[in-house]
């Protein structure tokens, strides 16, 4: 019984994966031009919630709400929805200098509208770094400019590449252009910092950061003393007569 259950578990994580991959990628053609930053799904009882994140919320939701009804809709037939079971919402990006996506989608509709690849890539480095960010990497790929393909990348500040903070701390992105002369590759990778709130980082701190605490205020030894640590002898008990 429980190796059937592990089984089904196994098969529903497996489709909510598939799920999810084929929502991202529909949703990341559709509204590459709105600044779309990822989505995340919230499963409840009565319905599935899907949220979109955007730096164009306006954009997303269209007139009076159009546009969102039609994803909701077109979103409901290809996964198979009952009627009313699906509700889609679109949530505004707070920093879109430190979204990884938002920045990739950046250089991508650079380098179409015709844009140097070093020109673009600075720019968002440099916009990036005075959004808050610990680091940033740019790195653009294939025939950039000569028929050899070759990389180039630009960087700033300071960034990790192993280890378990690198999953907490640093967001990456993927995006491929259409060019004349060939596909190019982009990949931006940022490093967030550690913010107490949440909003702009992971909340903890890198583990090799250390906080050198002030020492207490003591009393000034004016002149030499002696102190008795020793426990104090127990009380007599008092004798009846």
């Amino acid at each position: 019984m429980a190796a059937v259950a592990a089984q089904i578990s196994k098969k529903r994580k497996v489709a909510d994966g598939v799920f999810y991959a084929e929502l991202n990628e529909f949703l990341t053609r559709e509204l590459a031009e709105d600044g779309y930053a990822g989505v995340e799904v919230r499963v409840t009882p009565a319905r599935t919630e899907i949220i979109i994140r955007a730096t164009h919320t306006q954009n997303v939701l269209g007139e009076k709400g159009r546009r969102i009804r039609e994803l909701t809709t077109l979103v409901q037939k290809r996964f198979k929805f009952p009627e009313n079971a699906v509700e889609l919402y679109a949530e505004r990006v707070q920093n879109r200098g430190l979204c990884a996506i938002a920045q990739c989608e950046s250089v991508k509709f650079k380098l179409l509208n015709g844009l140097a690849v070093r020109r673009a890539c600075y720019g968002v480095v440099r916009f990036v770094m005075e959004s808050g960010a610990k680091g940033c990497e740019v790195v653009v790929s294939g025939k950039v400019r000569a028929a050899r393909a070759k990389a180039m990348k630009f960087a700033d500040g300071f960034m990790i590449h192993s280890g378990n903070p690198a999953r907490d701390f640093i967001t990456t992105a993927v995006r491929h252009v259409d060019l004349r002369q060939g596909v190019l590759g982009i990949k931006v990778k940022i490093m967030l910092d550690s913010d107490p709130t949440g909003r702009n980082g992971p909340k903890q701190t890198l583990p090799d950061i250390v906080t050198i605490l002030e020492p207490k205020e003591e009393n000034p030894i004016i002149e030499p003393s002696a102190q008795d640590f020793r426990p104090a002898a127990p009380a007599a008990e008092p004798v009846e007569a």
